[in-house]
């Protein structure tokens, strides 16, 4: 498989940790809706981050959606994710390109903005859905996943987001991890893995290099204190369908069905998620209007 993430368990359970090279999903989420520098890092960010956070608190049909918005020019991000390994997603402004930061890297948080939130909605089957919502802690994205699990979540975590664009606006290496800290994990281990975190590359650099996800986990925790779970290939996604782009088009009133057909004789729509268009003839129209 080219994309995966791989689930683990760290010191009999002290810790639970997710890795993933992610890089083929956002290249596909950087053609499909033509993003620049800083808004392909932004999004790649947000679809790895939420990747990785359904992973960990998903299971079967359920599903979440993450949308931030901090008043920066990408504009707001929705991401659609679910406990299969796939996620969907766009940005308001995929046209953003900013100077680099001091650090010689991509703004990501001049080009999200802070003054914001993120909030995270979960369908999990029941009557109604539930949205935990923080506010944005630095628009690096990671740092504000991590925020969101210790706030609304109430687990201590660690969240590391990573992409490397090129010159072209192309993506050379995606990725990233998500550590859980369980309840029982001693102070001494806590106080490891903070050192480590401070120590390890960006996972971009990993990658650039070479290194897997497994190899990720190992260079923070050492390669005898992870117990791997579970490996899954992972994917950008979109479950639209022209079936689907028929019903919202049956819910618009008569009125303006009839205002289409007469005077465009067709209809033309678009996915926001992944960009697919799906065309309507005249006589496909009629027909949505006569069910109606």
């Amino acid at each position: 498989m080219s994309d995966y993430l791989i689930k683990s368990v760290v010191d009999d359970g002290q810790f639970r940790a997710y890795a993933v090279d992610a890089t083929e999903l956002v290249r596909e989420a950087q053609k499909r809706h033509d993003t620049w520098s800083a808004s392909s890092a932004a999004l790649g960010r947000t679809l790895i981050a939420t990747l990785m956070l359904s992973s960990s608190v998903l299971k079967g049909d359920d599903t979440l959606t993450v949308r931030i918005n901090g008043g920066g020019p990408v504009g707001g991000i929705v991401i659609d994710g679910n406990a299969n390994g796939t996620v969907k997603g766009y940005l308001q402004n995929p046209h953003v390109t900013l100077p680099l930061n001091k650090r010689h890297k991509i703004d990501v948080a001049k080009a999200v903005g802070v003054k914001g939130s993120l909030s995270v909605t979960k369908d999990l089957g029941l009557d109604k859905p539930y949205t935990g919502k923080v506010a944005l802690a630095t628009g690096e994205i990671g740092d504000d996943f991590t925020y969101y699990l210790a706030q609304s979540e109430q687990i201590p975590s660690a969240v590391g987001v990573s992409v490397f664009v090129n010159d072209d606006n192309s993506i050379q290496v995606a990725g990233g991890f998500l550590i859980q800290v369980m309840p029982g994990a001693k102070d001494d281990a806590i106080s490891h893995l903070e050192k480590r975190l401070k120590e390890v590359p960006m996972v971009s650099e990993l990658l650039l290099d070479g290194q897997k996800p497994e190899d990720m986990l190992n260079l923070l925790f050492g390669e005898k204190h992870v117990k791997i779970l579970d490996k899954m290939p992972v994917s950008f996604k979109c479950d639209c369908s022209k079936e689907e782009f028929a019903k919202a088009l049956s819910s618009i009133s008569k009125t303006q069905m009839q205002e289409i057909i007469e005077q465009d004789h067709h209809a033309e729509t678009v996915c926001n998620f992944c960009k697919n268009k799906y065309e309507f003839s005249e006589q496909e129209l009629k027909a949505i209007l006569a069910k109606m």
